[in-house]
This record gives C-alpha cells, sequence and structure tokens, in this order.
C-alpha cells in the first residue's frame, strides 16, 4: 500500500509529521496500526496555529512542483497523522517525485 493514492481531480497524500524537529525534510514510511501507509516528514516548525501545517504544504509544493494552493489539508489539523488533497493529475513523473520522497529529501531552505 502507498501514501498517495489518485482520486477524481487530483490524489491523495497522507503524511506522518514530526513538528520542532532538528531538521525538515522527508523520508521514510509509516505503517498505521490500521494499516494504512504514511510517508514520514519533520519541520524544524513549532506546532501552533498552523504553522506547520502550512510548513508542510510549502516543502510538498517546492519538492512535486506544484503551486501551494492546489494543496489543502483535509484531515488531521491538530495530529501528526495528516491527509492532504492535492489537485493535480497525477502523471508518472510525480508519481515517481512521489516514491522518491521515501528515500528521505531534507529541505535546504
Amino acid at each position: 500500500m502507498s501514501f498517495f493514492e489518485a482520486a477524481k481531480n487530483g490524489f491523495y497524500i497522507r503524511i506522518k509529521l514530526t513538528p520542532n524537529a532538528a531538521t525538515c525534510g522527508f523520508g521514510g514510511l509509516f505503517l498505521y496500526t490500521d494499516d494504512s501507509t504514511y510517508l514520514k516528514a519533520s519541520v524544524t516548525t513549532q506546532p501552533e496555529k498552523g504553522k506547520a501545517n502550512k510548513e508542510i504544504i510549502r516543502m510538498l509544493s517546492k519538492e512535486l512542483d506544484i503551486p501551494k494552493q492546489n494543496i489543502e489539508l483535509i484531515s488531521g489539523a491538530t495530529t501528526h497523522f495528516k491527509r492532504f488533497f492535492v489537485a493535480q493529475t497525477l502523471t508518472p513523473q510525480l508519481t515517481e517525485k512521489l516514491n522518491s520522497l521515501i528515500k528521505g529529501k531534507k529541505d535546504d531552505r
């Protein structure tokens, strides 16, 4: 099972976010108790007033080359387990970029 799945008019991404981390980046997968898979991500931002959520959207936008306004947090605003909807066609090139995040990518601000 993958951490992303195609949907009408876009795709969904599941992320397990660690805020207030030493570095920002992606890497690895987390298997939840219900067998759903999440991409692990970390941000240095504090989890207050949606700052960490905004940071992960910025990082996804940069890594996937998708406008920030096309990425919407649809669940998990106050938890570590987040689900995003991305209003973008899931092409083979985009699938490759998503899969490359599993291997780990640090954000170089």
